[in-house]
């Protein structure tokens, strides 16, 4: 049993506003093990919704819909509705007495207009709306290609829609499901390598058909690995996934840096408290990213000291004369520069480690640049510099920037504490 979501309104498919109620009730279903194969969403236009719903009742078992149930001329959901099954629109008496009731207690008058919300398609039900003027609407159909569809349209207003979802739509989809199912996820966050490249460490565990499925997709340079599996209770699922994760953290080792929402940030702050270490930053090319990141960590407060900006040469020179030498001998791009500016912030911050960024020199678009970061263990007795190519986008470039340099902290805190 497959389901389709769709969603209703100008206001969708201009850009105006995010559609967050399909996404709800897309994780709705796959907690009761329905899975969604498709997301439809239409403007306010008579044809195109009555099309979107003969399509999506035909292709699946199960159809949500949301918006489109309000009084005013542009909410058509019913009506099209009604067309696509070849009805006609009928009278709820009751639901027009519980809109009319609800207005009384709002010590308002019923506008004619909110009439047309106690009009259903013939054969349907309604599905009730304690706090809105907008029931839903309930049908079954018997499709061409000869699967029965069930199709449940509720209003656009999130919190009247997940209340009758709750009390209504789950338990009648349940009942369609002969054993209980659910489906869960989970999510391995990597970094390091590029998705071709990723993928290509991962023999046959992205293919299609397979169980538990692996998905991979890329945002801002992390890469981010969805495990899907379906059994009857939760547990079930994660006993069906874990060999597939046990497989990809042994096939990819340290490019596994979390899971869920881990960020790096969050793994280098778990292996500085791990370890009783304390970290500060010193940033010129990506301007505080690194420092922001860090205090967005709530469990950092007892491992991050702070962090400094720069903006300039000129405010780099003030760190120091090793600073202004690594400036005038190899610039601002350079190795010798991270190196310099991690150890002259060390005695300043106190801190375990200093991780610095030297300035982030302009892309040149046929060819890729060098970034530089150094990191300063215990106030400049040891220095590690590493060097990173700037492939990629440039609208990311940044981020990718402050991204590596984390990383390259990471891996150096993975190794066993000296001592």
């Amino acid at each position: 049993m497959y389901a389709e979501v769709l969603a209703i309104g100008d206001e969708l498919t201009s850009g105006e506003r995010l559609d967050t109620n399909s996404q709800w009730i897309s994780q709705r279903l796959a907690e009761i093990g329905v899975p969604v194969r498709f997301h439809t969403t239409v403007g306010d236009d008579l044809s195109a919704c009555t099309d979107a719903f003969r399509v999506a009742m035909d292709r699946v078992e199960v159809v949500v819909s949301s918006g489109g149930l309000g009084p005013t001329a542009d909410d058509l959901t019913r009506q099209a509705i009604a067309a696509a099954l070849g009805v006609e629109l009928v009278l709820d008496k009751p639901s027009l007495a519980a809109i009319a009731d609800l207005f009384a207690r709002r010590g308002r008058t019923m506008p004619d207009s909110n009439r047309i919300q106690a009009m259903f398609p013939a054969g349907s039900a309604p599905i009730a709306n304690p706090h809105g003027t907008a029931p839903g609407i309930a049908v079954q159909s018997c499709r061409p290609a000869g699967h029965d569809c069930r199709l449940f349209a509720l209003p656009g207003v999130p919190a009247e829609l997940r209340e009758m979802w709750s009390a209504t739509v789950r338990p009648a989809v349940v009942s369609l499901q002969p054993v209980s199912r659910t489906i869960r996820h989970r999510r391995l966050k990597c970094f390091g390598v590029g998705e071709s490249q990723l993928e290509s460490l991962l023999p046959d565990l992205i293919r299609r058909g397979r169980e538990p499925t692996v998905g991979i997709t890329v945002s801002q340079a992390t890469i981010t690995l969805r495990i899907t599996a379906s059994g009857r209770t939760h547990d079930d699922c994660l006993t069906a996934m874990q060999p597939t994760i046990d497989t990809i953290r042994s096939c990819l080792g340290t490019l596994v840096f979390g899971e869920e929402d881990d960020e790096l940030q969050h793994a280098v702050t778990r292996l500085l408290a791990a370890r009783g270490e304390t970290l500060s930053t010193v940033e010129w090319g990506t301007g505080g990213q690194l420092a922001h990141w860090l205090s967005d960590v709530p469990e950092a407060e007892s491992v991050f000291r702070g962090g400094l900006v720069i903006g300039s040469d000129v405010t780099a020179r003030d760190l120091g004369p090793e600073v202004r030498e690594a400036l005038a001998q190899h610039g601002p791009y350079s190795a010798q520069l991270a190196a310099a500016l991690s150890l002259s912030a060390g005695p300043t911050l106190a801190a375990d480690y200093v991780l610095a960024i030297s300035d982030l020199p302009a892309i040149d678009t046929n060819c890729t640049t060098d970034e530089w970061f150094g990191i300063a263990r215990k106030h400049g007795t040891d220095v590690v510099q590493s060097r990173h190519n700037s492939a990629g986008h440039p609208d990311i470039r940044l981020v990718r920037a402050a991204k590596q340099a984390l990383n390259v902290l990471r891996l150096e805190l993975m190794t066993p504490p000296q001592g």
